[in-house]
Order: structure tokens, then sequence, then C-alpha cells
């Protein structure tokens, strides 16, 4: 992305300046799935998964993000400052390291830290997010899915040198091998001397002459595969699980980015969950409530049979202890909660009416809310 045409960062995640650092994660996650080129497969889609990734990666890091808050772009981007035509942060390599800082310093008092040598360094590779679909029981107990992973991989044709069979990166003749080059400047009537990117080799010290026909000199390709995940058991709807290791490869021997899986739940057709409890209603009929009686409800591990007191009322909730959804890397559950539904009949026969009106008459008694309620009624409205 070109530096001209950066959007700003918390812009680019659809958060506030003061957002949390959970609130960024949550925003981020939200966009790296919707984004994501496995998923997204619009024009842009992978232009603006690499700027949600961008931002992310700087507002997740304190000391970027503070860098950034100070200094916009040019706090965090050592190449920004250079595209704004003498910026007089240039130099001072994004502030991370405080590379060329100490070179300006080390050029003032003598000594100081000098720009370090050996051409581009190491990165991590980055991330990659792909999204798994799994029923309400899976979520609860855990399940094995195979998913498709899209990533970049170290190109086994040159295996990530970049070069052609038999041949090697040249030293670069500009750097010398370091991937910097020292620029002098006048700021506000001092000379500054600091380094940056060799401009010929790009900071990598090294120059390809003989290019790998596969990777075509970048040492890494893009590839798909299906791989397996383990989705662990108690996983909540929207969370995700990482997999140290398996995102696409570093740069220049850096450490592979890690796989991040995130899970979306199938809705159930009897149960809903809050956390580790699960929920359910129970619909049962009058003569059940008033006599009580000994139903089957059904849990997560089977039909479980329950004694419902007589005289239960609609409403009444329930517990099945231990019933629910195990906590996320423990043995221990959450408890099952049931609702209690009294079903009042519908399209009853004439005779089953009367039976009903002969039935309420011989229970008044038996109906103390309703005599309270006709009571205070009589008070109140005479």
């Amino acid at each position: 992305m070109a530096n001209e045409n950066k959007r700003d960062y918390y812009e680019v995640l659809g958060v506030e300046k003061n957002a949390a650092a959970d609130q960024i994660k949550k925003a981020y996650r939200k966009l790296a799935a919707k984004y994501h080129p496995d998923v997204n497969h619009e024009a842009d889609a992978e232009a603006k998964f690499k700027e949600i990734n961008e931002a992310y990666e700087v507002l997740s890091n304190d000391e970027k993000r503070q860098l950034y808050d100070q200094y916009g772009f040019a706090g965090v981007d050592p190449n920004f400052a250079a595209s704004q035509g003498g910026n007089p942060f240039e130099g001072f390599g994004g502030f991370s390291g405080f590379g060329g800082f100490g070179d300006i310093f080390g050029d003032f008092f003598g000594g100081g830290t000098r720009s370090r040598s050996g051409g581009s360094r190491a990165a991590r590779g980055e991330n990659v997010v792909v999204q798994v679909e799994v029923t309400f029981e899976e979520a609860a107990f855990g399940t094995t899915k195979e998913v498709n992973v899209s990533r970049i991989e170290t190109c086994d044709q040159c295996h990530g040198s970049g070069c052609a069979e038999g041949t090697q990166p040249e030293t670069c003749p500009q750097c010398r091998g370091s991937g910097q080059v020292r620029t002098t400047q006048n700021f506000m009537g001092m000379t500054m001397q600091s380094t940056a990117a060799c401009p010929t080799c790009g900071g990598k010290g090294k120059l390809i002459k003989n290019p790998c026909t596969r990777c075509k000199g970048k040492g890494r390709i893009k590839r798909s595969h299906r791989q397996t995940v383990e989705v662990p058991a108690g996983i909540d709807n929207d969370q995700a699980f990482r997999i140290s290791g398996q995102g696409s490869a570093g740069a220049n021997g850096g450490p592979n980015g890690d796989l991040m899986v995130n899970v979306r739940i199938k809705p159930h057709e009897i149960f809903t969950r809050e956390g580790s409890n699960v929920y359910c209603e129970m619909p049962i009929s009058f003569a059940q409530a008033a006599c009580g009686a000994d139903i089957e409800v059904p849990t997560l591990d089977g039909k479980v049979r329950y004694n419902v007191p007589e005289g239960t009322q609609t409403g009444t909730v329930f517990r099945l202890k231990g019933k629910g959804i195990p906590y996320v890397g423990y043995k221990n559950r959450g408890d099952q909660y049931v609702t209690v539904v009294v079903e009042t009949p519908t399209k009853l026969s004439k005779e089953q009416k009367d039976l009903l009106r002969q039935f309420d008459a011989a229970t008044e008694k038996a109906q103390p809310k309703k005599k309270s309620f006709f009571e205070k009624l009589k008070r109140n409205f005479g």
C-alpha cells in the first residue's frame, strides 16, 4: 500500500483512539474473518486484509501504538518519513529499537549505537485466519475438522534463497551487504546523519541476478492445503484458537506465523447457551404440572428422568447440575437450566370443555392465587 494512500489505523479497524486492547482485538478478528482471501473473493479483499493486519500489528503492541499516537506513520514506518519529502523524523528507523536514533547521538557525542550490518532482518510470518463451522454438540465436546489453509511457504525449489539452482545472491555494491546507507541532511541549522534502507537492494544487502523461476526471486510462494485441526471442547461462538507455527513462513529465516481458527456454531433446535450453561424449555401438560410427574428431559448426554413436583407453575426453572458445557481446558462442566412451560390445551371438543369447567369449579379452593387476586380486585374496585 502506497504511503500517501495510508488510512489511519484506528479508522481501518473501526475503533476509537481510546479503544481498549480487547476492543481492538475483537474488531480485528471480525474484519480479518470478513476479508480473508479464502472467504472473501472480492477484488480488493486481499489488500484490505493486509491493511487490517498492518493496523492490528501496530495497535496491538503498546510500544508501537504509543509511537503511532505521538508521531503518526513516521513513528512506526521507517520508509514513510522519506516519502514525505524530508520529514525531520527521517532516519529514526521508525523509532523501533531506536537504531537511527542511536546513530544521530553517536555523531554528536562520539560512540553510541552504530548501524547494524548483515542486510535484512529476519521477520516473523503473518498469521493466517480460517473459519470452521461446528454443531452445538461438537463445540461442547470438541471435534476434529479439516480446513483449507492458504499461506505463504518457503519455496521448495530454491529453499528460500530466491536464486536459481546453482547460483547465489551477490553482495550489494552500494551498501556492501549492510542493507543500509548513511544519509546527511540539514535540520534547524544542524547537520544530521542517519541511516536508511539501501535503495539498490531494498535493505536486503544482497542482489539476486538469477532469480528462481518458481518464486520469481522472492524465496516464498503462496500455497493452499487441507489441514486437520482439533476444535477444543467448550469453545463458544465467534471464539478463536491458535495453532502455533502453522501460519505463513517468515522472511529471511524468521519464524512462521500462527494459524488462527475462528469458530462458528450452528444454532440448535432445542438448546441455547450462555458461557458454559445450557438452557432449554420443557413443555408439560396441565395434569402433569398439577399432579406431578416423571418426565424425560433432553440433555447433551441424552435423555434423563426428572420428577416434576405437584403444583408446578409455568415459568418454574430447575437445574440439572453438571449437564452443561465443559469449561475450555477443564473437565468440569456448567449446568443445564430447564424452564417449565405448562401447555394450555387447544381445539377442545364441547364435552372436553364441559369437563374442564366442572373441574375448575371443583378445584376453586385449590387455586389460592386466583382467590387472592379476586379479593384484592373487589377491595379496590368494588
